[in-house]
């Protein structure tokens, strides 16, 4: 990455001088490069070569779930203010990262399954089951699932507040219907709700804004199911149907919620159109 050399200006009265003499930010320091850079750490004695490719990866993955769910809220938050440009642009914006998470696993599967077999029984009981923040993201995106929080031991306090509060707040969904209801449509029942988009299906030229977030917030549910169909594949071919580290069923689990979708009425909306 690079500014160029000597370049200096002046914005909203701040003197900004672009290159490195006199600099105080640095492209590391910003990034905090040698934190980030420390945090992969084997768990593996001796180091097993694969472990440094499986840590990366996930780490990775949280990275774009905090980034996930900044663009979600902001997003349902944009539908609840009327910003409805604002919550579509913003949730195609997710729908780029969700096919880069699909597209990730390609990268983890050039581990072969004896590579993982060397450093799999350290991991145990940590499992990708525990992820807070995928967790919430399937909370905002209106699967809340408040079990989870009960039965899974070892969230902190901190966790647990913030799975909380995602149960308490109001979800993408929630979010939609308030702006079915700022159109005009009744959405006290799901009749209404299947009849208010049957209405705006069939007049995109009146309602053609409402339409298109309801088509964002579908292709959301399509990004996620296709996901999650790409990563029980994965775990089926490293570890077959053996248990997964955190206690679960592994890839028996992972199927059973093959058929979760955060929108029925959407989908359901196909039937009749």
């Amino acid at each position: 990455m690079s500014t160029g050399d000597g370049v200096a200006g002046r914005w909203d009265g701040v003197d900004i001088h672009f290159g490195e003499e006199g600099g105080r930010l640095t492209y590391g320091s910003y990034l905090r490069l040698a934190e980030l850079l420390d945090q992969q750490r084997l768990e593996s004695d001796p180091p097993a070569h694969d472990e440094l490719l499986f840590i990366t990866i996930h780490q990775v993955y949280e990275l774009w779930f905090k980034q996930v769910l900044h663009e979600l809220t902001a997003s349902r938050d944009a539908m609840l203010s009327g910003e409805l440009w604002l919550a579509e642009h913003l949730l195609r914006r997710v729908h780029t990262i969700e096919r880069t998470l699909t597209q990730q696993v390609d990268i983890l599967e050039t581990m072969t399954p004896q590579d993982f077999g060397e450093f799999r029984h350290r991991l145990s009981p940590a499992s990708g089951f525990q992820s807070v923040q995928f967790r919430e993201i399937e909370f905002l995106s209106g699967a809340k699932d408040p079990s989870f929080v009960k039965r899974f031991r070892g969230l902190t306090e901190t966790e647990k507040a913030r799975l909380g509060q995602r149960l308490e707040a109001p979800t993408l969904w929630d979010a939609f219907l308030v702006v079915l209801g700022k159109a005009g449509f009744a959405t006290d029942t799901e009749d209404d709700v299947r009849d208010a988009l049957r209405k705006v299906a069939g007049d995109r030229g009146h309602y053609g804004a409402v339409w298109e977030l309801a088509e964002a917030l579908v292709q959301h549910d399509e990004l996620a199911a296709a996901w999650r169909a790409r990563h029980v594949v994965m775990v089926e071919r490293m570890i077959g149907t053996k248990p997964g580290t955190g206690g679960s069923s592994g890839a028996g689990y992972l199927r059973s919620r093959l058929d979760l979708r955060y929108y029925p009425l959407l989908w359901d909306l196909r039937s009749s159109l």
